[in-house]
């Protein structure tokens, strides 16, 4: 077996994949039941499936262990009828024995705090309700995101999946200090949702090339998020260093194998709609804001942070704009806090919340009312993403989001990074 294998070349996550199903090998179009190591559900889907599963007759979940409850949609709850909801997540944890249960106050974002601790590694295979699970490609891990089929693996253990196919990204060009991989992202993403680049939607997206390969993790996991609202199946990184027994074969077969020159890439700004919307920042820039937000599954790393205070230190965001601060991890809040940026964002006159996901999980905290624009880094932008329906909201990086506050209107963040560069 070993050595059929060792003879079909295959790419990193299809090696994944293999291992997971108990196969040598797995091909593009398979159907496979991969067997997850990790199964994360967040807060917001807890009590449904329980119910579900009750009213199928199920008293017990298949291997409980394996199971991670996270808290991080409600983290504050801001009515009694979410207070209720987390006591009966804290009940079924407890009834199905889950073997990590990561309340409110405990571990931070689903999405990113697993890889903080160590419980997402390389080479991983996992299975994960929500699908931005596309960050864990960041380290070289595999996560599928079955959506309400959930159920499934927590009944038996394991969901078929179709195994995708491979499109590989190579990303090459030097960019300017004020860009980074958010931007990055919403650029690859307007190239797919317009056609310039190969078809997207259930394919696997591999990054790779010089820009790509030097990325660190917190820009890594930005430019993993930034693709899931479009359709993709996952995206996926070789991790970095030797001896990465899952790396992808030099010959073997992808679908589509594009180059993308990012020089000369201006920062971007995604329009109200979804991430797919980017455009130059000039194009936007001047629009008035009133909301501002730097955290997100997309955004919610220490150096995200780090990057925004140097822009905001010693300044004041404008009068009319508030401005939320939320951690991706609990770690991360005690290292800002220990760091002084926390101290920084609060002179500036943002407020801080408590780590999860914060105004992008509905608006269940800081919300927009109609009529009032918004710009974050949140994992997406349709319509009610953060309350009303009636407002509007734009998505940018960490340095514009800081920028924009500043301005009080959507702004190029360019000028300020210039003078940091100067005065540091």
């Amino acid at each position: 077996m070993s050595r059929i294998a060792s003879r079909i070349p295959q790419t990193g996550a299809e090696k994944i994949l293999a291992r997971a199903s108990g196969k040598p090998y797995v091909r593009p179009g398979d159907i496979v039941s991969p067997d997850p190591e990790l199964v994360i559900i967040h807060d917001g889907y807890v009590e449904s499936a329980y119910n579900e599963l009750s009213s199928l007759g199920y008293r017990r979940i298949a291997r409980p262990e394996r199971v991670m409850f996270v808290t991080d949609h409600e983290v504050a709850y801001a009515s009694p009828a979410s207070a209720l909801r987390a006591r009966r997540i804290r009940q079924i944890a407890r009834e199905w024995n889950v073997g990590r249960f990561f309340d409110a106050g405990r571990g931070g974002h689903g999405h990113i705090f697993p890889i903080e601790a160590g419980l997402v590694r390389a080479g991983m295979f996992l299975s994960c309700y929500d699908m931005h699970a596309t960050n864990f490609g960041a380290v070289g891990a595999v996560a599928c995101a079955p959506g309400p089929e959930i159920v499934s693996v927590l009944a038996t253990g394991a969901v078929w999946e179709q195994v995708p196919a491979t499109v590989r990204l190579r990303l090459r060009g030097s960019t300017g200090p004020a860009l980074t991989a958010r931007d990055v992202g919403f650029h690859v993403t307007r190239l797919f949702a317009d056609g310039r680049l190969p078809a997207h939607d259930n394919r696997m997206i591999e990054f790779a090339g010089d820009y790509a390969t030097t990325l660190p993790l917190s820009e890594r996991i930005a430019l993993c998020n930034s693709l899931t609202e479009i359709g993709v199946a996952n995206v996926w990184f070789t991790p970095a260093g030797d001896g990465f027994i899952h790396a992808g074969d030099a010959d073997a077969p992808v679908e589509a194998d594009v180059e993308i020159d990012l020089a000369g890439l201006a920062p971007q700004v995604a329009l109200p709609g979804g991430p797919h919307l980017g455009v130059d920042v000039d194009d936007v820039a001047g629009r008035h804001v009133d909301h501002a937000y730097i955290g997100s599954c997309g955004s919610g790393m220490y150096e995200d942070f780090a990057a925004a205070a140097a822009l905001l230190r010693g300044r004041r965001i404008a009068s009319h704009v508030r401005m939320f601060i939320v951690p991706g991890t609990v770690e991360i809040s005690l290292r800002m806090a220990r760091d002084g940026l926390a101290e920084v964002f609060q002179e500036a006159g943002a407020m801080l919340l408590p780590p999860g996901c914060g105004p992008c999980a509905g608006g269940v905290m800081g919300p927009l009312a109609d009529g009032e624009t918004s710009i974050s880094t949140a994992a997406t932008n349709h319509a009610g993403r953060f309350g009303a329906k009636g407002a509007q909201a734009y998505l940018g990086s960490p340095l514009t989001v800081a920028a924009s506050a500043l301005a009080g209107r959507i702004a190029d963040p360019r000028a300020l990074v210039h003078e940091q560069e100067r005065t540091s």
